[in-house]
């Protein structure tokens, strides 16, 4: 008997090591660990490495939406020569633009595109595989503020372009989409006036109303149609009448505007540039379980407007 019970004893011993073992192999983790999240994108865009694969895979930082719902490109020829300041949109969350200068020549259009940080080695105008086999790519200099500054070809503004940029910590190339902003170009920088103004329509100064049109988002929100219409100094402002209350703000040419609440609806005076286009604007929705800012256009007809009595 006391043999049987020491077998026993011996037989599940081994069996708590054989599963101490086996437990501890499978408990390895499946992928490598990263460094704590930075402003470099080599920490935010990581690749991640199995333990039972060579491969590796490749993986990006959040994207941002670009552009807006019915731009139309816009070439050099539709510009006057001369350097302009622009705004850029990026489809990563950390290719951050500090700053970008538009180039316009006889022939063509290039942009300074400035980077605070020195995350990046180079550029490539196209996508990371095609960068990947480029035998030139485009490189940095850095300017007075010690920030990088990558001058690059521009085809047209209001088109989305592929861009690559080489991380400068892994090395490897991480694709991208930026659009550059024609809307945030000076009305000086065009050769023919874009849109319908106060001063080609001749409007006096007063109060009228003019039918408005809203394009972007999901569909499911609309403003007030027709609007108030101010025109004062010759200059024009707009009330919107948004159809819910989870309107917080809202940005026009890089300007924010608060609204005013009135019988469950957020109201804004916004600043109408022109008529007759579709005018950029952003709003921020706390409808959802985050605020989120949504990119839309008012279309305003000139052929609507009609004074008040």
């Amino acid at each position: 008997m006391k043999k049987t019970i020491i077998t026993i004893s011996l037989l599940t011993a081994l069996a708590l090591v054989s599963c101490g073992t086996e437990s501890t192999s499978s408990e390895q983790p499946a992928t490598q660990s990263t460094t704590t999240a930075s402003t470099t994108e080599a920490s935010s865009e990581p690749t991640t490495e199995s333990a039972s694969e060579v491969t590796t895979e490749h993986a990006t930082a959040p994207q941002n939406e670009v552009g807006y719902e019915g731009m139309t490109a816009v070439s050099a020829d539709a510009l006057n020569i001369g350097n302009y300041y622009i705004s850029v949109d990026s489809s990563s969350s950390m290719f951050k633009i500090a700053d970008c200068i538009l180039h316009v020549g006889e022939d063509g259009m290039t942009a300074d595109i400035i980077i605070d940080s020195k995350s990046y080695d180079a550029l490539f105008m196209g996508t990371e595989d095609e960068a990947k086999n480029a035998s030139e790519t485009i490189g940095y200099t850095v300017n007075d503020g010690g920030q990088s500054v990558f001058t690059v070809p521009v085809e047209s503004l209001d088109k989305e372009v592929q861009c690559a940029a080489l991380s400068a910590k892994k090395q490897e190339w991480y694709g991208r989409t930026l659009v550059f902003r024609a809307d945030s170009l000076p009305d000086t920088a065009f050769k023919e006036q874009r849109y319908a103004t106060v001063s080609s329509l001749s409007l006096e100064d007063g109060e009228y109303t003019i039918e408005v049109e809203l394009d972007g988002g999901s569909g499911r929100a609309t403003v007030e149609s027709p609007a108030k219409l101010s025109i004062k100094g010759g200059k024009a402002t707009a009330e919107i009448k948004w159809s819910s209350d989870k309107y917080d703000k809202m940005v026009v040419q890089e300007l924010e505007y608060t609204p005013t609440l009135i019988d469950g609806h957020s109201v804004f005076e916004i600043p109408v540039n022109g008529f007759d286009h579709k005018m950029p604007v952003s709003a921020n929705t706390t409808a959802m379980s985050t605020p989120y800012m949504i990119e839309y256009t008012l279309y305003f007809a000139s052929s609507s407007i009609k004074k008040c009595e």
